[in-house]
């Protein structure tokens, strides 16, 4: 510790500062330079688009919330009509979503687009049910056989409107030939037992409460689809899924055989300039909701890196590939993100600081030994003056020029690291100064003579 006072004293502060403060003025724009290019802090609040009653998106928005909730974020849930809405609101910049459910298969992305996939979610499944007595030989097992119906196919924001009319139209079934409802959610169960309907789509998982609630309702049955592999093949979004036989309920044995279902792709859509650290949240959140093992699906499937219509996330690519980040392994959620933000700050910091370190000991070497160097070459010149025409002046003159050099060499600051060469050039001012006595006493004498 005293060593370092002494080196301390033995430095010019006046010096220092005239070297370190351009320095500072350097690492401090490279550490604005940097705050342009970091993610602000991640805010508080996300706001995530679910569907109607009774869907399955508002149980699983209610299920995120819980997630989110522990990691200090609050989710605001904004219902809607459904998947199309969804989408809809997305695009639209003046509404404030940061993400939405999306039902595969609606849309494709266009050039205006901003918005990216999380990855495929869940295996969503169209169910088919109908009115048990319609069914006088056997069951229905053909959507051509609801031609002339009354068929309930969705609200016209929803997902399940959608797809229910692209397979409708595959089997030559319309508005001409059929009578298409816009009833959909739990207001369906009260539709068959009042009889007002005959069949209606529903597109969900076992999860939707209004799934559930018909699987279970008397007099309503389940179609299994005669035209899955070929709904599947016409249709790249769809894919075949089986329902086995008591997977509903083994006390009951519902259903009471495989079923066969078209299923699509459910995910979470969100705009890219979403904030990166809601993203990991949200994969994490996706992971611990949908992770479980389902009815379709075996456990650890899902969520699964695919791009479902819209482009895959790169922070969901990179997740999917590394797991949860580094630091929000070992440190709370808000820590790990002031951590994560502080090294991008600091890393050009110290790419500056580093070689500015080796290089401020010659700047302020060279400071110091400038001064002395500048009345080193007065008096050379001098020197040479003096050696050549040593007449131009007469000895009181040339002495006072060497004495005010010396003066101006007295004055200098110079700190005791550098004290020999301030001495150095006090003794080399007297050798001058014998110089100008010698040569000026010769001159004299040349003179008189």
């Amino acid at each position: 510790m005293g060593d370092a006072i002494r080196r301390l004293r033995q430095l010019s502060l006046r010096d220092l500062l005239w070297v370190l403060l351009p320095l500072l003025v350097v690492v401090v724009a490279g550490f604005w330079l940097a705050s342009r290019f970091i993610q602000p802090a991640p805010p508080d609040t996300l706001v995530l688009s679910s569907g109607g009653e009774g869907g399955a998106y508002q149980r699983f928005a209610a299920a995120y919330k819980d997630v989110l909730s522990r990691y200090g974020i609050k989710v605001v849930e904004n219902p809607s009509g459904g998947a199309v809405e969804n989408l809809a609101d997305l695009r639209d910049g003046k509404i404030r979503i940061d993400a939405a459910f999306y039902q595969g298969g609606i849309s494709q992305p266009t050039e205006d687009d901003e918005l990216v996939s999380l990855g495929g979610l869940y295996y969503e499944p169209l169910w088919v049910f109908y009115r048990e007595d319609l069914a006088r030989q056997g069951e229905l097992d053909r959507l051509t056989q609801l031609k002339g119906k009354r068929i309930a196919v969705g609200g016209p924001a929803t997902g399940t409107r959608h797809l229910a009319l692209e397979l409708l139209n595959a089997n030559g079934i319309d508005q001409k030939n059929t009578k298409l409802l816009d009833t959909g959610g739990l207001a369906l169960a009260q539709a068959f037992a009042a009889g007002s309907i005959d069949a209606a789509f529903v597109v969900g998982p076992t999860q939707s409460a209004t799934v559930w609630t018909l699987l279970f309702t008397p007099g309503v049955k389940l179609m299994s689809l005669t035209h899955a592999d070929a709904y599947a093949r016409r249709f790249p979004n769809l894919s075949k899924v089986v329902l086995p036989q008591g997977a509903v309920s083994l006390e009951r044995n519902l259903p009471a055989r495989d079923i066969t279902l078209v299923a699509t792709m459910a995910t979470l859509l969100v705009r890219e300039d979403t904030h990166p650290a809601l993203l990991d949240l949200l994969m994490q959140a996706a992971t611990e909701v949908h992770g479980a093992a389902g009815v379709f699906h075996r456990p650890g499937e899902f969520p699964k890196a695919m791009a479902v219509d819209f482009p895959l996330s790169k922070e969901a690519e990179r997740y999917y590939k590394s797991g949860k980040p580094f630091l929000q392994r070992y440190l709370p959620f808000w820590a790990a993100t002031l951590v994560d933000r502080m090294v991008v700050m600091l890393i050009p910091v110290f790419a500056l600081l580093f070689p500015l370190m080796k290089v401020a000991p010659g700047l302020y070497s060279w400071r110091v030994r400038s001064r002395i160097y500048r009345r080193y070459g007065e008096l050379k010149f001098l020197e040479s003056e003096v050696a050549e025409t040593p007449e131009k002046h007469t000895r009181v003159e040339w002495l006072a020029r060497l004495d005010a050099i010396e003066a101006d060499v007295n004055r200098i600051p110079t700190p005791l690291a550098y004290a020999d060469m301030l001495y150095t050039l006090r003794s080399h001012i007297d050798l001058v100064r014998a110089a100008v006595l010698r040569r000026t006493t010769e001159g004299a004498a040349a003179s008189a003579a």
